[in-house]
This record gives structure tokens, sequence and C-alpha cells, in this order.
């Protein structure tokens, strides 16, 4: 179904994907269709796919959805897959057009050089919004699915290379529907489906021909049933929030319902299981369904700089306020809960980037993004993102804060990912992070009751420092607490600290657990289950951490403390001067030149170094510890960005601490007694004295060095920024070739489809032309052969080397006549079909036809050429010419007149003997007609003859009377006979007629 533009009022605006938009054009009242829609994706190796996808489809019944196909064409070249795919299934198959309606049962293509979009059912079509090469269809149309179809949107990712549709997969599962992916092994070309699948949020991961049965079950299960009653269901959610607690630790009995029903219904779709008890034994038998389950209720959606209009005004009334009144190297603290896969942080710690290059100071940011999920926060860690973030990303910061890598992935820059602290947390039962510049917890609250929303706002405003900011989603806002938050920007969802406390809203969030949750979480009866250990090993080391372990502190390479754990101010202090938190400079007297001794040695060798009695001055007295600095070991599939080091301070054993204290009380004697031993002291002490300095002096040349060092680094940087820059292009350069290979190798697969059509059906045509039995030439204008069937080798002597030669030096068989050549330039010129009979040798008869080679152009292009044998009817044309003879001869002398008349009266012929009777020549008899024979008196009589014999009715011979020439009238004893075709109707009446002579 098409529509005009003038048919429909439109609305047009901006859907976001990122930094980059598109146009957004959407019926204001045209209603949605009620059916689901499965969009497919593919790129290079997708045509196989498509073929083995469709051929699977049910021949029997309709599935009841619309197909969108989305593939990578040549923007260059008209496409023929809707030609391909309609040989592949028995569903109407169209290319899209702009205003395009769905229906139910239909294939749509996307044509070459467009996006597409839907929008309320319709199809709309855009002028591609990136560069060829750099182009993601597939994500754009997901996308747009997900919005407009919500639950009932399907996408299907199939062989490809590159990352297209990963995006758009995301946004669908966001929204409640369901992924297919093909199965990498089965692929052509895998990258699209492996980045797919590599987003954990595909339902499906099947070959092509398998998808279709699993489709349509799945469409029948959730779309073609009721849905169970309200209380069943309410009851066994109640299980499966004990399930998912128990094995995951995560309480979602205060996440909203709706999101949390559908998705359990999702999985028992997947699962194909019919209700929602079945399902809940199914979880107590799988511990893996849960995992799963769990996995699929985080909703993962998210993108860099998601809804820029946010962004910008974050960026334009909110980033520069965290700077007023900070000194440079002060901290700037940023909390974004909820974080995901890392987009969000990293999209801030880029805009705090930016900022500070415009003051040109620097400060220390620490951004701390956490997340439930233990499988985003990795990914988040790596830094390492798809190309198709360049859809979200403008191409200045692309090219300044992300590195392309030989895979075709980007990876966020050095000097952004050390802004950025990931970590496993719930918002939920966690504590949070205090002293807060601002919070981003964006898209989170909308997933959760009211009840638990009244509980993270205080939350929120206790974390946050007196003035410090809230960045919420667009859907999301600080509710009833506007006694806690100034509004800063409605649109944008940005919101201001005020004054005050907000103890008196602050509770603890584990508060939210039900009492039956708690007792089955702290009294497991009976034998331990399986899911519950690791919270038993949990509890135990943290036990045993609490009482056993030693004071410690977790430092990267220039003393920075990144955690504190135990009470340290024995031995650490702050430092005078600027705030900050380097062990170095906080370290008690006694303690800092061996920590910093210990921290080199570590650095240089790699391997723990222990300084054991180190004696640390605290308030007057002093105690003794063993120090030790261990570097942090990490496993090899860890992504890291920083070398750690844990500076332990280990109190002695009670027998060390004896000793120490026997040879103290020791030198206390032997000091009040002997002079030279206080001579022996200050000795000594001179040495110390003489060696720190020394040691100092060491540390000073050290850092001249690691300046030095710097300042080469920094060439480095700058030659590698060069290299990065060209490689970058090169990458540029690689992926436009590598598209145009797709679309190449698509078109090439289209053409091998077309060729094997072709070779079909010129098979098809030597059978039909072999198996007729007539011979045929084909010549070209220049009348050379260009074809020819072998029945024709008994009339011309051709041979298959004779192909390309003219046809008049071929030597024919025929007798009598020679011009061929002459014929065939003639119905070439007038362009008339010339029929010719010729006789061979062998006395054989052909209808020689000549007829112009017309092409679906309707151009000339020479002239077909055939002999079809008509000997046969020669034999019988001869044969009836005989007879004719004969019984013309037997009318001639017949002794009555013999006439023949059509069915109007027409005299068709007349013998002597009529002429005779009645006077008339034959020449004038043919001219006239047998009313001019009959008496008026008669004519009434004779015409009701007529009729009955019109109907093929015999008669007897009857007596009547004719008109002569001369007007006399005579009688005549008359015989009439109708003349019948084989189709049975009368064409014609013969007559003999006797005259009547009565004697005198």
């Amino acid at each position: 179904m098409q529509r005009s533009k003038e048919e429909e009022p439109q609305t047009i605006k901006k859907i976001s994907t990122g930094e980059h938009s598109v146009l957004d054009v959407s019926l204001d009242e045209s209603p949605k269709k009620d059916f689901p829609i499965v969009g497919i994706g593919a790129s290079a190796g997708g045509l196989a796919a498509f073929e083995a996808f469709f051929s699977a489809m049910p021949s029997d019944t309709d599935p009841g959805v619309a197909f969108v196909l989305v593939q990578h064409l040549d923007p260059n070249y008209k496409s023929i897959l809707s030609d391909l795919i309609r040989s592949f299934t028995r569903m109407p198959v169209y290319e899209a057009t702009n205003w395009t309606d769905i229906e139910p049962n239909c294939v749509y293509i996307i044509p070459p050089n467009r996006d597409m979009v839907l929008r309320n059912g319709v199809l709309q079509l855009m002028e591609p919004s990136q560069p060829h090469g750099h182009r993601l269809p597939i994500d754009i149309f997901f996308s747009s699915l997900a919005q407009d179809k919500q639950e009932k949107a399907i996408g299907i990712v199939l062989s490809g290379t590159g990352s297209d549709g990963t995006k758009g997969v995301q946004a669908i599962k966001a929204e409640g529907g369901m992924v297919m992916a093909q199965t990498p092994e089965s692929s052509e070309y895998n990258n699209m489906p492996l980045s797919v699948i590599a987003t954990g949020q595909v339902d499906y991961i099947l070959k092509p021909e398998e998808m279709p049965a699993h489709l349509i079950a799945y469409i029948n299960y959730v779309f073609g049933k009721p849905r169970q009653g309200a209380s069943i269901f309410e009851g066994s959610m109640k299980n499966i929030f004990n399930f998912l607690l128990i094995k995951t630790g995560h309480d979602f009995s205060h996440y909203k319902y709706g999101t949390i029903s559908r998705r359990v219904e999702r999985r028992m779709a997947v699962r194909n299981i019919e209700n929602m008890d079945e399902y809940v034994r199914y979880l107590a038998q799988k511990p893996s369904e849960v995992e799963a389950l769990f996995h699929d209720l985080l909703i993962g959606v998210t993108s860099f700089f998601r809804n820029p209009e946010a962004f910008r005004a974050l960026q334009e009334q909110v980033i520069p306020c965290l700077f007023v009144g900070k000194y440079p190297e002060s901290s700037i603290r940023v909390w974004v809960p909820g974080c995901s896969t890392g987009e969000e942080a990293y999209s801030i710690a880029i805009l705090l980037q930016e900022q500070m290059e415009n003051l040109n100071q620097n400060f220390r940011v620490q951004i701390f993004a956490t997340d439930i999920d233990s499988k985003t926060i990795e990914k988040a860690r790596s830094g390492r993102y798809p190309a198709n973030i360049a859809a979200d990303i403008s191409p200045e910061r692309l090219k300044r804060f992300f590195t392309l890598d030989s895979d075709g992935y980007y990876h966020i820059q050095h000097n952004i990912r050390e802004m950025v602290i990931f970590s496993e947390q719930d918002i939920i039962k966690d504590p949070p992070f205090s002293k807060l510049d601002l919070i981003s917890c964006r898209n989170l609250l909308i997933y959760m009751d009211k009840e638990l929303q009244k509980k993270l706002s205080p939350l929120f405003h206790y974390a946050l420092n007196p003035g410090g900011f809230l960045f919420l989603g667009p859907s999301e806002n600080v509710g009833e607490f506007t006694n806690l938050f100034d509004t800063l920007d409605r649109k944008s969802k940005l919101y201001i600290k005020k004054g005050g406390a907000s103890s008196e809203y602050f509770l603890s969030i584990g508060t939210f657990i039900s009492p039956s949750m708690k007792i089955q979480v702290r009294k497991p009866s009976g034998n331990v289950p399986v899911e519950i250990l690791p919270q038993l090993r949990k509890l135990t080391e943290q036990t045993m951490l609490k009482y056993y372990a030693p004071v410690s502190v977790l430092i990267d390479e220039q003393g920075n403390i990144l955690y504190i754990y135990g009470r340290t101010g024995m031995y650490l202090e702050p430092a005078s001067g600027e705030v900050g938190m380097n062990i170095l400079s906080m370290a008690r007297e006694g303690l800092r030149s061996e920590l910093t001794t210990a921290l080199h040695r570590a650095i240089i060798n790699k391997a723990p170094v222990f300084y054991p009695r180190v004696r640390v001055k605290t308030n007057g007295d002093s105690t003794t510890i063993n120090l030790v600095v261990r570097p942090v070991e990490r496993d090899h599939d860890t992504a890291t960005w920083l070398n750690l080091f844990l500076v332990t301070f280990e109190e002695p054993l009670e027998l060390e601490q004896i000793e120490t204290k026997k040879a103290t009380s020791i030198d206390a004697g032997e000091k009040a007694c002997e002079t030279d031993v206080d001579l022996q002291i200050l000795k000594l002490k001179k040495e110390l004295q003489a060696k720190e300095e020394s040691l100092k002096a060491s540390n000073e040349e050290l850092m001249t060095s690691n300046e030095e060092l710097k300042s080469a680094n920094e060439e480095m940087q700058s030659v590698n920024e060069e290299l990065q820059s060209t490689n970058e292009e090169l990458e540029t350069s690689r992926e436009e070739l590598q598209s145009v290979n797709e679309e190449l190798g698509t078109v090439n697969i289209e053409l091998q489809n077309r060729v094997a059509e072709l070779s079909q059906a010129n098979n098809d045509m030597n059978n039909l032309l072999a198996g007729t039995g007539i011979g045929t030439i084909f010549v070209d204008y220049q009348l050379r052969i260009m074809r020819f069937t072998p029945p024709v080798t008994r009339l011309i002597n051709l041979i298959p080397s004779d192909i390309g030669r003219p046809v008049g030096h071929i030597v024919s068989n025929l007798i009598g006549y020679d011009r061929l050549v002459e014929d065939i330039k003639e119905v070439l010129e007038s362009l008339i079909p010339k029929d010719i009979e010729v006789q061979t040798k062998e006395n054989t008869w052909y209808l020689l036809s000549i007829r112009p080679y017309r092409t679906l152009e309707n151009t000339i292009e020479g002239a077909v050429i055939t002999f079809t044998d008509i000997s046969e009817m020669e034999r019988i044309k001869l044969k009836e010419s005989e007879t004719m003879r004969r019984l013309v001869a037997i009318v001639h002398d017949a002794s009555d007149a013999i006439t023949l008349q059509d069915m109007e009266g027409n005299i068709l012929a007349w013998n002597p003997k009529a002429e005779s009777i009645y006077g008339w020549s034959e020449t004038e008899a043919l001219s006239m007609n047998i009313s001019s024979l009959i008496p008026e008196d008669r004519k009434t009589e004779e015409l009701s003859i007529v009729k009955k014999l019109s109907q093929a009715e015999v008669l007897e011979p009857y007596c009547t009377q004719r008109i002569t020439k001369d007007g006399r009238i005579v009688d005549v004893w008359l015989t009439a006979t109708s003349l019948v075709k084989e189709a049975g109707n009368v064409y014609a009446i013969t007559t003999t007629e006797r005259e009547i002579k009565l004697d005198k």
C-alpha cells in the first residue's frame, strides 16, 4: 500500500542515537498495526542466508507477521534482491518506497542508497545521514522498529562484516522484543553475528533454516494466547524473586512489575514453557536459567552522549560549575550508577577533559561507575567498543579520545580511561559513594517502583556535596522531594542539591528486603543448596578479613592512594599544604624513607619488598611494624590501566614486640651509664643523617630522570599521534574498500543467481527447440549465423564451426529456391514476416518462415528462420485437389441443375444444367441472390425451408417453382441439403433441381 505525502499529516522531529540524529517523520492519525514485525539485517553473505531462511518458512500457513529486509547494497546500482527473494517465498515481495504501509504476510526490502525507519506501521525512506562506508542502516531501522513496535519488535542478524545491527538489537531488547542471530559457523562472514552475540542479549543462535520454526513458535506463544490471571502470576513471581535473590544476591521485588513480568513471559516463550508454575519448577532445576533471566532483567541499553540535547545542557550548565572554587590538582568526584558497558561514564569523562583543556588546568577526576552486572562491568573496563559508535560521537571527539585497532574496534584513550573507576555495586543494598560533585543516574529509576524511588532520591541528596548536581533520564524526576533539589533544567532533567540534611529520609536500603527473603538468605535449612555456597564463602572471607587482615593501602606507582583497608591513623597523617592523598607525603616520621625505598624497589623488581621492625613515631611515642610492599597480581584476561601496589602495615608478633622492648630498655639503661655509648649513638645518627641526605639526592636525581623520560615520552606520544592519524586515514580507506567489497560480494551473488537462472532458461529453450523438431536458424543483423537447431541440418549443410559465418555462404538442399539472403534482408527492412513453401531434393516440403528477432527492449537484432515440415499437408492437399477435380467434373456433366448458396442466399455455384433451365449464365448467376428466382407467392414458404435447413434438418425432396431469365415460371423437383462445419454450424445450402415437364 502506498500513500502520497498529501494524504497524511506529518510531524518531523529528530531520532537521537547519540550526537548524530536522523529525521523522525511520524503520522499523527495513523493507528499502529497490531501484528509483530520482523526486521532482518544482513551484509556480505546475506543472500544465501535469506534463501535458507525463506525456503524453510511453512508453505501451508501464513506467519501473521511482516518481514523487513535491510541489506547493505551498492548505492550506485539497481538492486535485484526483490526478484531473488520472490523465488524463495510465496509471500508478496516489495521494494520499499516512501510512505509504504506495512501489511502482514508480506516481505519489504530496503532500496539502495537509502536509510529506512518505521513510524506507526509506515516505512519512511531518508537520504543516508552518513557518508558511504560509514552507514549503519540496520541499526537505524532496528532502533525505529523497537521504538514503534516495542515488545512486538523482532530482530534477526544474519551473515555480514562489521558490527551494524548491534546497537539496534540492544534497543529491541530494551523494549522487550526478541532477537535471533545466525550461528557464526554457518555464516559466510561472521563479524555481524559475533558482534551481536557478544552483547549477551541474543535469545536464539540458530542456522537460518532453523529460525522459522522457532520464530513461529515464539509468535504463537507470546501473541497467540491469553495472558494468565494476575493473582496466579503474582504468586509465582514471588518464587522467582526468591530464586534471583539466592542465586545473584540481588532483590528485584521492587522493580516495576509490568517490566519484570514481560521479560519473564519472554523467557518462558524462549524455553517453550506454557505456564508460570512450570517455569518456576524449571528455574529450580536449571540454575543457568536463573542467570539467563537475571541478565534479561538488566536493561543494558546505552550509548555515547545518549540524548545529545541533554548532554549539551550538562556540558553548558553543569560541567563548568564543577570546577568553580576548586584548585588545580584538587578532586572532582562523579558517580554513575547503572553504568552498563560504560558509555555514559566515558561521555562525562570526555566532557570533563574538554573543560580542563579549556581552563588549561589539571584536576584529579574520579568517576565511580557502578552496576550489578559483572559482565557489563568487565566490558566497560576494557574500554573497547565496536565501530558503530561512530554514529554517536562526532568525528573530532572520535579522533581525539579513541584509537582504532586492527579488528575495527575503538579503544578509549588512556587519559580518559584513568578517570573512571568501575566496580560492581547494588545501589539498593550497598552503601553509596559520598562527597560527590555530580551523580548521573539516567534511565534507572524508571524500572523501579515508587517505594524504591522514594528511598533513592534522599540517598542521592546524602551522597552529594552542597550544591552538587543530579542528572536524570528523560522520563525521571525527583518526585516529591522538591525540598531536597532545585530544578536547574526541567527538559534535560538537571537538578541541584538544596541545603539541609537528608538524614530523616535516608534509611537503610536493606530494609527493602521482605522478612521472608531475609530468613531464606540467613537461615538455609538442611543441605545447603549449591546456589547459596558462594554467599557463605563470601561471608566467611569478610569475617576473616575483619579480624585477621592487617591494615593495608592500595596505591599506584606515584603513591596515590586508591583504597584504604583498616585504620591507618598510626602510620599516615595528612600533610600540610594542598589537600592530597599521596602515601609518601602522608607517611609519619620514621616510615617515609623506608616506604619510598620499598616502593621504588617494588616498581623496579616487580616483586614484594619486606622491611621488618620499622619504628614509626606516633603522638610522641613509637610503634614497631613490619612494612611490606607487594605488586598487585591480576588475571591475564582482566583489562587494566595502572600498575598497582598493596602497602601492608603488619604488627609484629608478641615475641618480636617483647624483644624490641627489651632492646629499647637495655639501650636506655646503658645510655644512662656509659658516656662512650652516647657518643657512639651520636656518631651513628650522623651517619644515618648523611645516608638520608644521600638518599634524598638520589631521589632528586631519579625525579630529574623521570622528568627527562616524561619529556621523551611526550615527544614519542606526538610521533605516535601522527602515526595514528595516518593509520586512521588508512583504516578509513580500508573500511570504505571493505564496504564496497561487501556490496560487490552481494552483487556478485545476485549475478551468480541470475546466471544460474539464465543457464536454466537456456537449457529449457534448447530442449524446447530440439523437442519441437522444427529447424531453426538465428542470424544477426549482418546475416551471420548465431545459433541453429539440429533438425535444420537436414535442409542446410551446417556444422558447429559454421556459427559466425554468413548464412549466404552455406549450401542448402532446397530445389528451386535461392533467395534466402534477399528474403531475410527484405524482412529486416520491412519488419513484415514472410512464409514460403520450399522443397528439398528428397521431395520433402517445408514451410520457410522468416521473422524479425526482437529483444525485450523491442529492438531488432537479426532474424529467426524456421523450417516446418509440411510434407503430410502437401500430400493431403494434393489428394483433396484430385478429389475436387472429380467432383467438379461430376457436377459439370450432371443432368440436373446443381446450385450452392450461403446462408444469406447468395449463389456460390451454378452448373451448366442450371444455365440451361433458367437461362442465366454462370457469371450472371454468381452475382445474384436466390430470391431472384423465387416467385413472390412462394417466398414465405421458401424462407421457412431455409430456417429448417439452417438448423441442419434433413428435408424430403419437394416440388416448387422458379422464375427463368425470360420471366417464365417453371416447376422443379428440388432436393436441398445443409453443409455443416466440424463445429456443427451450417454454413451453406446445396440444391439439386430437376425441371418437371407437363405433357400437353
